[in-house]
């Protein structure tokens, strides 16, 4: 009897070796692209930081014409900013935050948190960060608060760029 149980164990081995193959080709798929993602991500995020970091310094430089490489220039996109409630499009929105701020502002300062968090889908990306805003006004009053920013970018070419922002200060200051 031993030589038959033996002969079907050989028998029997052979053709279970493909699914290990096919177990061995799923799981190094599944790493490579699992490791591919966190590349994704880590370039993103650092693609970002540095995006974000040349935002505020745009911003804080009070030059809206630094600021606007930042912005998608289409008619019709809302841009919410701390004051007033709303931009529709850039042509908007520099006439008026030279109005209601920059204007009135001897100096400005504009800096974003290290909690920097991106999500990215294709030629889309949306930024949360906090931020922190400080103004020195021509009539001696200062400014200093904690901005919440979310902005929503779009990748055309090369270049990303804003086709969506929000900026709110929360209650109390």
């Amino acid at each position: 009897m031993y030589p038959n149980v033996l002969a079907h164990r050989r028998e029997a081995g052979p053709r279970h070796h493909w699914s290990v193959y096919v177990l061995l080709a799923l799981l190094g798929g599944l790493l490579t692209f699992a490791g591919a993602r966190a590349q994704q991500k880590a370039s993103d995020d650092a693609t970002f930081r540095k995006l974000i970091d040349a935002y505020c310094a745009a911003w804080s430089s009070g030059n809206t014409t630094n600021a606007g490489k930042f912005y998608a220039k289409d008619d019709g996109l809302i841009f919410y900013d701390l004051a007033p409630f709303s931009y529709q499009g850039w042509k908007e929105y520099e006439p008026g935050v030279h109005k209601n701020l920059l204007d009135n502002a001897v100096s400005a300062s504009l800096t974003a948190g290290k909690e920097l968090k991106v999500t990215r889908h294709g030629n889309i990306a949306w930024t949360t960060v906090p931020m922190h805003f400080t103004a020195k006004m021509k009539d001696g009053k200062n400014i200093d608060v904690a901005v919440r920013y979310t902005g929503i970018w779009e990748k055309r070419g090369k270049s990303w760029l804003l086709v969506h922002e929000h900026l709110s200060v929360p209650l109390g200051g």
